[in-house]
């Protein structure tokens, strides 16, 4: 009995003109996705992409549990195989079926004719399937309104489809279809939660990170590239930039008043971040900023901040509340990596009375006090760089 996988498109379904660029892009998502477990047969129509095993020993599960974190998929099922044949189908959902039907006590069919063709309405299939399920699992008893198990068949152009759940799939859009932006990772819970959620617009996340030695341990930088390859369940391949800041965090205290440290070093890190995103193609940066949260996220101070960025910021958790991004952080696995206790650079020189309205003219007048374009280049220069690819 052959058994495949039915990923079915989310907004992907929408598109107009450009549909077949979005389909080739989820496409080859899947395809990277599923690689190290064997080879696979991919065919897209009726807004599903087929997923066809070709080795015998591919361990379905595993496909639909990388399946289920791929963004442009709204639902996905295992299904089972049949001819456009009622008695074909029948037989076939009795014996795909039998383990899930011989222990549930309700049930209901739901069936999708897309071929019109087929000789057998909607309602009939229905009909007719469920009176010979009932007949052979007498432990079952109809509940059209909250079954315990929808057995569902779908005909389609070439195929009939059995099977008995949807599973929710990850949404969006591909990875890769929004273009490219750059995320500012600091190791904390927000920013991983912004890339997620950015990724989940199609936007491929690279990443940032600023560390400070002595002040900083490499355990603070290993704990974010943790928190790299955790996001590539999600993100894809990520590019990872680590930028040497100390001299400029030690001219920052030297230079500035300390009222100010922070919000000119996140001026420093966008200056930073954006000429390295212009080199690797990036359209815009990406933080896990959200107002209010911290001195450094007034309004006032993202403010002062976005003044020194020549492209867009994406700020995708800027209404939520702490509760609510740690609730995302939780079901994409890096709640309990951002909580590790090393301490990055965003800590270092922490002032003790932060300005939370500053003025952008006093800003840049305590910032402009001292020349740090030649820190700012030699931080540049002195980046290194990694690629976290998704291993599976």
């Amino acid at each position: 009995m052959k058994e495949i996988v039915l990923a079915k498109y989310g907004e992907i379904a929408l598109k107009g003109l450009n549909k077949k660029s979005f389909e080739d892009m989820l496409t080859k998502n899947i395809k990277r996705r599923l690689k190290s477990l064997g080879k696979f047969e991919l065919t897209s129509a009726q807004s599903t992409t087929y997923i066809t095993p070709l080795d015998e020993d591919i361990d379905l599960q595993d496909v639909v549990d990388r399946v289920s974190k791929i963004f442009g998929i709204a639902a996905l099922c295992r299904a089972c195989v049949c001819e456009k044949d009622f008695a074909d189908i029948t037989k076939k959902s009795i014996e795909y079926l039998s383990d899930i039907l011989g222990s549930a006590s309700t049930f209901k069919v739901n069936a999708k004719r897309s071929d019109k063709a087929f000789p057998m309405k909607s309602p009939e299939i229905c009909t007719e399937l469920g009176a010979i399920l009932l007949e052979k699992f007498p432990n079952l008893s109809v509940d059209v309104k909250n079954p315990e198990v929808t057995v569902t068949v779908e005909i389609r152009d070439t195929n009939a489809y059995v099977h008995a759940e949807n599973l929710r799939g990850a949404g969006g859009l591909p990875v890769g279809s929004s273009g490219k932006a750059m995320l500012l990772l600091s190791g904390g819970i927000d920013s991983p939660v912004a890339a997620y959620m950015m990724a989940k617009r199609g936007v491929h996340i690279t990443a940032i990170h600023y560390v400070s030695p002595p002040y900083t341990s490499d355990r603070a930088q290993l704990k974010v590239e943790q928190l790299c390859e955790k996001l590539t369940d999600y993100c894809g391949g990520i590019a990872f930039y680590c930028v040497p800041f100390t001299e400029l965090q030690e001219a920052i205290k030297d230079h500035c008043p300390e009222e100010f440290f922070t919000i000119i070093m996140r001026r420093l890190m966008m200056e930073i971040a954006q000429r390295i995103a212009a080199k690797d193609n990036c359209l815009a940066l990406i933080t896990g900023e959200s107002v209010g949260q911290v001195a450094s996220q007034t309004m006032a101070a993202i403010a002062c901040t976005d003044a020194v960025c020549r492209i867009p910021v994406f700020r995708p958790c800027i209404g939520m509340d702490k509760t609510e991004i740690i609730e995302i952080s939780r079901k994409i696995d890096t709640f309990d990596i951002s909580t590790l206790p090393y301490e990055d650079c965003c800590t270092v020189f922490t002032p003790r009375h932060p300005k939370v309205k500053p003025r952008l003219e006093d800003v840049e007048k305590a910032q402009n006090s001292f020349d740090f374009e030649p820190l700012i280049q030699k931080a540049v220069e002195g980046t290194t760089v990694k690629t976290f690819n998704y291993e599976g």
